[in-house]
């Protein structure tokens, strides 16, 4: 396959070199779609809350992140699906975002290579103490809809939860921590 060459992008703020990334899409025609992915750019302060901001601060890269976490979330269906309401476009987007920080990475799945799952990096993973405290967090301080007692618990056995979201991602686990409903299935 050709190699494609980096193009640069210019804004008034700055200028960030696009790297493109190939992905093959598995179609009749066995087509390949080119993707531009911005690499690292200078950041705007050498603040690590704004740099972690800049690379998964929106709304949709966090709730990405948190149904892989806890959803057991892995293609692009089940995301698009989950009940968010992210316009396909955005969600592409987005997720090739995450791939380029090295938050997640991208596999063709074992059984049908044309389906891609995907799935946190340790990187990612890590993300999993902030997470946490973002629903307890959200739950105590704003009309959720998630009712007190069932955040009591989450807070109460904060390490355990941790634990379990590190064990189900090391043995590759996909089994949700929570169901759509929004019923947690651990412990």
């Amino acid at each position: 396959m050709p190699r494609f060459a980096a193009r640069r992008w210019t804004t008034a703020a700055k200028t960030v070199a696009l790297i493109p990334i190939r992905l093959h899409i598995a179609t009749n025609s066995h087509s390949v779609l080119r993707l531009s992915v911005a690499a690292k750019s200078k950041h705007r302060s050498g603040c690590p809350v704004s740099v972690s901001l800049e690379i998964f601060g929106d709304r949709w890269s966090l709730l990405l992140v948190r149904d892989m976490m806890i959803r057991g979330f892995r293609t692009f269906k089940d995301f698009q699906n989950s009940g968010e309401g992210i316009a396909t476009n955005i969600l592409a987007n987005r997720l090739r975002r995450l791939l380029a920080a090295g938050l997640i990475r991208a596999e063709a799945e074992k059984t049908d290579g044309r389906r891609i799952n995907y799935r946190l990096t340790q990187k990612g993973i890590e993300l999993a103490p902030a997470l946490l405290e973002l629903l307890i967090w959200g739950a105590r301080h704003e009309n959720t809809g998630v009712p007190c007692a069932a955040i009591g618990p989450l807070a109460k056995h904060r390490e355990e939860l941790l634990a379990e979201v590190r064990r189900r991602w090391q043995q590759r686990d996909s089994r949700p921590l929570q169901a759509k409903s929004g019923q947690w299935l651990w412990p």
